[in-house]
């Protein structure tokens, strides 16, 4: 589980450096899709689910909420 999110850790800095030329609408997509997929797959390591389902409800959540969110 720690290698997991090592791995989550380092994709969501490598996302977050290459959101200069996005516009604020797909900087929120991105953001909210890896900040969704940590939380997933955070609450599913504590509550003995799949990091992976997790993360993955997790990212899609966090991107639709960002989208919308980034779009204001």
């Amino acid at each position: 589980m720690k290698r997991f999110l090592a791995f989550t850790a380092a994709l969501t800095v490598a996302s977050l450096v290459g959101c200069t030329n996005m516009s604020s609408q797909q900087q929120g997509t991105l953001s909210g899709a890896a900040i969704g997929a940590a939380a997933g797959a955070g609450i599913a390591a504590i509550s003995g689910g799949s990091g992976w389902t997790g993360a993955a409800l997790g990212a899609a959540a966090g991107g639709v909420v960002g989208h919308i969110r980034g779009g204001k």
